[in-house]
């Protein structure tokens, strides 16, 4: 007889199984984990006017701010937690759920008008500095969820279209959880739209 005696569970006399979760299930296990030590903190820091949610986040799940995106090598996720906006010549690989314009202005033009349109988001900030130096179209921002905190990546790169043309390229998405009730396809949308509104007003020539 090779190996040992399987284990017996007590309550059936039936050899015990061991049970193995697939990642989606992890990840939603984690996630349950996550909303039930969040509702706890939050209790608890609002009876002392603190809410370390951020610290729990990064214990459970890492740094809440992810990594700088390659586009055209991109593989969308198979959770439901993330939206990309792309042209199709960029993003060969990848399901595109908003083609965005060109836009009327340089690529570092458009680069600072999304810096001004993230500026304006609520609770989005610019990512620490960049570890993948050759990546200098590229930037990321951390956004959190108004209540939980939750934490979203945004990266975006812009793509010279010629002298005075630009487009970009754009990618929201969760860290936790696997679904996101629409939060990063209607993070695009609106983004998008303030980016053309911005791009579409004339230079400013008071100045000189």
């Amino acid at each position: 007889m090779t190996g040992g005696t399987p284990a017996v569970c007590l309550c059936s006399g039936a050899p015990c199984r061991r049970k193995v979760w697939s990642p989606t299930t992890l990840n939603m296990k984690r996630r349950t984990i996550a909303l039930a030590a969040a509702a706890a903190i939050l209790v608890a820091g609002l009876a002392v006017g603190a809410t370390p949610l951020d610290e729990v986040y990064s214990h459970l799940f890492g740094p809440p701010v992810l990594d700088v995106v390659h586009f055209a090598t991109l593989t969308r996720r198979s959770s439901s937690n993330d939206a990309l906006a792309c042209p199709p010549d960029v993003c060969r690989q990848a399901r595109i759920d908003i083609v965005p314009p060109v836009y009327p202005v340089s690529a570092e033009r458009l680069r600072a008008i999304v810096a001004e349109v993230a500026e304006g988001e609520p609770r989005t900030l610019p990512a620490s500095a960049n570890s993948f130096p050759d990546e200098n179209d590229q930037d990321r921002y951390g956004a959190r969820s108004r209540i939980l905190h939750f934490p979203d990546t945004i990266n975006v790169e812009t793509i010279p279209r010629g002298e005075n043309s630009s487009t970009l390229a754009i990618y929201s998405r969760s860290q936790i959880g696997y679904w996101d009730f629409g939060v990063n396809r209607a993070r695009l949308e609106r983004w998008l739209k303030r980016i053309g509104e911005l791009a579409a007003e004339p230079p400013d020539i008071s100045e000189g």
